[in-house]
């Protein structure tokens, strides 16, 4: 049994993570948001929640389990329509609400940690999990990354995964402190322009996700 992995996986994992994290999506709109609204430790919390969900999926591909891309496929509509409706909700609910200025101030003085917004990891997980493009991306990847890097044994897509988790969470880390030290510039009125935008995005993206289900099962039926 391989007990070493080949090093090169390292940094092709970390490349990926960050790759995988940084497109502009759902998530990430939520993610950013939430830097911006609660500093360093609110976008360090969302992201932690989007880089479990990417380490998941990422660990059911690495370890080859085909059911579960093949459940994805199968099931899809469902998880599409779910994750869509969730979005959609998320979205309704940062339009509508106010910005948290409280937790601003908190901030500000030094008093927050990640436990004050712990509860953003699950909900940035499930939309990950949800996202079934995500997922079957990440598989995508993991089928294609031969190319670069041999990946063998169970240790090599152990390693892999815990690289794409790393290189995740270097970029959430990265954007949550540049984002923490220049929110300060932004007033009410600013934070809640910006909460209402990623609102609608989300609102956007979500309703994007459930249409699409929707006309596909009017072209089946019809």
């Amino acid at each position: 049994m391989q007990l070493v992995p080949n090093l090169l996986i390292i940094p092709v994992g970390i490349l990926i993570g960050i790759l995988v994290a940084a497109p502009v999506g759902p998530v990430n709109v939520l993610c950013i948001q939430r830097a911006i609204e609660r500093g360093f430790w609110g976008g360090l919390a969302a992201g932690l929640g989007a880089m479990l969900g990417d380490g998941l999926i990422a660990l059911f591909a690495g370890l080859g389990v085909g059911a579960i891309s093949g459940a994805i496929e199968v099931h899809r509509q469902a998880i599409q329509i779910v994750g869509g409706l969730a979005l959609a909700a998320f979205g309704i609910k940062l339009y509508v609400e106010p910005p948290r200025l409280a937790r601003v101030e908190s901030e500000r003085e030094g008093t927050a940690s990640l436990r004050d917004y712990a509860w953003d990891i699950p909900k940035t997980f499930f939309l990950t999990i949800t996202n079934p493009g995500a997922v079957l991306g990440l598989f995508a990847i993991f089928g294609g990354v031969s190319t670069f890097v041999e990946v063998h044994s169970y240790v090599d897509a152990l390693t892999m995964v815990a690289s794409i988790m790393g290189g995740s969470f270097i970029w959430w880390l990265s954007l949550s402190h540049l984002i923490g030290r220049l929110r300060h510039r932004f007033s009410p009125a600013h934070l809640a322009y910006t909460n209402r935008i990623a609102g609608a995005l989300l609102i956007g993206f979500g309703a994007l996700l459930v249409g699409e289900m929707v006309l596909k099962m009017l072209r089946v039926t019809g």
